[in-house]
């Protein structure tokens, strides 16, 4: 067993392995098991620098089911909040949308700052720590530009100008003025202990107010968050973050399956028009310190009659050029294509999943280095692998093949692998898996 993986601890091996043998990805331990897309993760991490230099940035990223678009995106998540980056996420889907007739694009936005995370609170939910994390942040700098002992009054105006310095800077902006009053309003209420009207500042942020009414009584605003102009408030959070000290924020939005099904072409026009108007404020430079990444499937992008492709502004930013091709993608266009990850990557990865098993449950690996090559061989020539196999479905049945291992100690590899549920029909593609192979590929 390498060493690597015997430091894995149980709690995140476990989460590991039951996420990937139910077909989802996990939050956590992603470093412990990424192999491959090394060339698409730089190009990420560079986006990520300019990020946090005031810019914007807007990727596609585009593969197959089971292709690897969910983990990349959670690998990145993972990665900018370990560099001090605000990130949330969400997954479309029939009540969730970019735009809608009935709330679907507010409630995107509610579920992306649901899920606002950061190093210290990665599940989720850290908006009101954000917010309290930056109000002690200010009072700790304005005592060291003063000198002044806690509970002078002239520290509390000192903090009232930082204050008033940051959310001045904010209501220059669409909808600053109302968001840096909430700001203040937020700041006055943890000073007096108030936490009621925290709540409702919580409230009003999360868009969780329907009525312009009840956010006037309860908070002095005229307006409230809608389905029209959530994402401007998302603009407004990302610098708002900066100014609280972050690297930036992250948005990463998955599934755009769900924009492709929409029945009526009016609606999915509508929710394409969004996609745009994101797109163009990313490279316009109307967005900043704000990165925004979509996973999507090929038929989703590039279907011409309900795809993003029918929407021709969309269909001439994106398309690809005359030159890129699998393997020598263009990294630096807005789309990025997943090729789908070689079987030498595969037999990696096998290696690790054997290992964070062996160790989760404390034995010893069974399987050996031929073993895994034998197995990485029967998945990738079964008929019709080349055009259907996925990692998601190789890493459901190595997982499969472990545990059965592992419970039924009389069984033999042997026997699973020569079962009639790994027959297969010989394919040259992988013919020349080797153990001197699996030496050259092992990271």
């Amino acid at each position: 067993m390498s060493d690597n993986m015997r430091k894995v601890p149980r709690r995140i091996a476990q989460t590991v392995l039951n996420s990937l043998k139910g077909g989802v990805v996990p939050r956590t331990g992603l470093p412990y098991i990424t192999v491959g897309r090394k060339n698409e993760i730089e190009a990420l991490l560079r986006d990520v620098d300019i990020i946090s230099e005031g810019g914007a940035s807007f990727r596609f990223i585009v593969g197959r089911y089971g292709a690897g678009k969910s983990f990349l995106i959670q690998a990145i998540r993972n990665y900018v909040m370990d560099k001090g980056f605000i990130v949330c996420d969400a997954d479309l889907s029939p009540e969730r949308r970019l735009q809608g007739t009935h709330g679907q694009g507010l409630a995107t936005y509610r579920e992306l700052i649901s899920n606002l995370a950061t190093k210290t609170r990665p599940e989720g939910g850290a908006l009101t720590l954000i917010l309290d994390r930056w109000i002690n942040a200010v009072q700790t700098d304005a005592l060291k530009e003063t000198g002044l002992t806690p509970g002078d009054p002239a520290l509390a105006e000192a903090v009232d100008r930082k204050i008033y310095d940051i959310t001045s800077q904010i209501s220059e902006l669409v909808h600053g003025f109302e968001f840096a009053h909430l700001l203040s309003l937020y700041y006055h209420a943890y000073l007096d202990g108030n936490d009621e009207v925290k709540a409702q500042v919580i409230r009003w942020f999360r868009g969780e107010y329907t009525l312009k009414r009840e956010a006037k009584e309860a908070l002095g605003v005229n307006i409230i968050i809608s389905d029209d102009d959530w994402y401007d408030y998302l603009k407004l959070f990302a610098v708002f973050f900066r100014l609280a000290g972050y690297a930036g924020m992250m948005i990463m939005i998955d599934e755009l399956v769900n924009i492709y099904k929409i029945p009526n072409s009016i609606t999915r026009q509508y929710n394409y028009e969004k996609m745009l108007t994101m797109y163009n404020d990313a490279l316009q430079g109307k967005a900043r310190y704000l990165g925004i990444i979509m996973g999507a499937t090929p038929q989703t992008l590039e279907d011409r009659r309900r795809g993003i492709y029918s929407y021709e502004a969309l269909k001439s930013r994106l398309a690809k050029g005359r030159f890129s091709r699998p393997g020598a993608r263009d990294m630096l266009a807005p789309v990025i294509r997943l090729d789908p990850l070689t079987p030498e990557e595969m037999l990696v990865l096998a290696e690790k999943l054997s290992d964070m098993h062996a160790g989760l449950y404390g034995y010893e690996p069974v399987l050996t280095t031929e073993d895994l090559s034998t197995f990485i061989k029967i998945e990738y020539e079964r008929v019709g692998a080349d055009q259907n196999i996925t990692p998601r479905e190789i890493i459901r049945d190595f997982i499969e093949l472990l545990d059965l291992l592992y419970q039924q100690p009389g069984m033999t590899v042997a026997e699973l692998l020569a079962s009639d549920a790994f027959t297969y029909t010989k394919s040259e593609a992988v013919s020349d898996i080797t153990d001197e192979a699996f030496a050259e590929f092992t990271i």
